[in-house]
């Protein structure tokens, strides 16, 4: 299953009014409240929409529906199987998106070189869409532009059937509990009931409260842009090991003919002079941080600071509710797949609703059919974000030698660009 969000779903037509469901949609046999409209919640409310004729889904946000959302500049990163499902949605801003189509991991001296580790004598893992046989291995844009997309669907498609989708905006949701074995309340103002609630706001680790499973990393992430020079390849994303945590590049579409990427530069808080330093002593430093191929960069925007740590539920569900993406688990950025997580528990959740009528045994279905690709992402992403803070004397040869043995052994890289591109099957 190379497609999974592709080809699993029935059917081709864009969100909006099911043949098998009448105008009014008096009677619902499923009352669904989804409460974020972010990228994972719109894209749930919008599946859902389409393949359960017989939900009834109101979909809740603090933010107003006239607050303009398009300029919000955050970056995502996008694997194909992301992409694929927006596609499918018709909801996918393809001009706005820049493709990758090559990821270079690399790690940044001190470390073992030499010829077998091809010809930059770096350790470093080589994955490109060609030689995976598709067209992209994912894509990057700036988080308003998908979810401009994603809202104006959802309002068409509510304003085709204004009395099965229900939009909530500007009602923040102050409690949620179970009120009954089946029956979920979620209090916007004025308490309401219904069937099962997915919670799909997530935010960033510093000002959630904490979850089941927590570790803070005492690191930093300043993200913010910079300027490629003209020759920088085109579409590839650079993730960099050096001694004080990960650094990534992140492609991004040309603005004014000047080609740009999305900076990552992750820090310990203990040892963290970012803050400090001019923008040319930045650039300078990271010239000296990021491999040759990316060349010297040309300039650099002001930069923001994110606290980073692991913030997990143990388990997806509990009762008839259930958490997706940030809300269910935040990870630290090494491996970009907290978007992906969310939309991949979007879909399993949909699909789950579509093939088994009863609730209960659904969200079990989910519960069991998600776990190998969230805990292997969570399991994953929280090793090699503690592994920046061990100052053991072998741990970069040892890194080195693992992405060394990737890029020497393909069988063990087509199951890492595999896992990249769709998650864990």
């Amino acid at each position: 299953m190379s497609e999974p969000f592709a080809t699993n779903l029935p059917g081709a037509r864009a969100p909006g009014p099911s043949p098998a469901v009448s105008a009014d949609a008096a009677s619902p046999t499923l009352r669904l409240a989804v409460i974020g409209a972010g990228p994972a919640g719109l894209a749930l409310a919008l599946l859902a929409a389409r393949y359960l004729p017989q939900a009834q889904i109101s979909l809740f946000d603090a933010r107003p529906l006239a607050r303009d959302v398009s300029g919000d500049p955050r970056t995502l990163a996008l694997s194909l199987g992301s992409v694929q499902l927006l596609q499918r949605l018709k909801v996918w801003p393809a001009a706005q998106a820049q493709a990758i189509r090559e990821v270079l991991v690399s790690q940044a001296p001190p470390t073992l070189s030499g010829p077998w580790f091809g010809a930059s004598g770096e350790p470093q893992v080589r994955i490109t869409a060609e030689e995976q046989s598709v067209p992209q291995l994912g894509a990057v844009l700036a988080y308003g532009q998908l979810v401009a997309p994603l809202q104006a669907a959802w309002q068409e498609a509510s304003a085709l059937e204004p009395r099965r989708l229900i939009s909530r905006f500007g009602q923040p949701v102050a409690g949620l509990k179970q009120t009954a074995p089946d029956e979920v309340e979620v209090d916007a103002g004025i308490a309401e009931h219904f069937d099962l609630a997915v919670v799909a706001e997530g935010g960033v680790f510093a000002d959630q409260a904490r979850k089941s499973l927590s570790h803070d990393y005492r690191q930093n992430a300043w993200v913010g842009t910079v300027t490629l020079p003209p020759g920088a390849p085109v579409g590839v994303a650079v993730e960099r090991f050096t001694r004080r945590g990960p650094l990534a590049l992140l492609p991004l579409p040309e603005r004014d003919g000047q080609r740009r990427a999305a900076l990552v530069w992750c820090q310990p808080q203990e040892e963290d002079e970012v803050a400090e330093l001019s923008d040319a002593q930045r650039l300078a430093v990271l010239k000296n941080q990021l491999p040759d191929v990316v060349g010297p960069l040309l300039g650099i925007s002001p930069l923001k600071c994110f606290p980073l740590g692991l913030n997990a539920e143990r388990t997806l569900v509990e009762g008839r509710r259930i958490r997706i993406g940030n809300a269910a688990q935040t990870l630290h950025p090494v491996a970009g797949q907290g978007l992906n997580l969310g939309l991949r528990d979007a879909f399993a959740l949909v699909e789950a609703l579509r093939r088994e009528p009863e609730i209960d045994r659904a969200l079990r279905r989910v519960e069991w059919q998600r776990a190998p690709d969230r805990w292997a992402t969570i399991l994953t992403t929280d090793f090699l974000a503690r592994t920046f803070a061990w100052r053991w004397p072998g741990l970069p040869a040892a890194r080195g030698l693992g992405l060394a043995a990737l890029q020497a052994l393909p069988p063990l890289k087509r199951a890492l660009a595999g896992q990249m591109m769709f998650g864990r099957r």
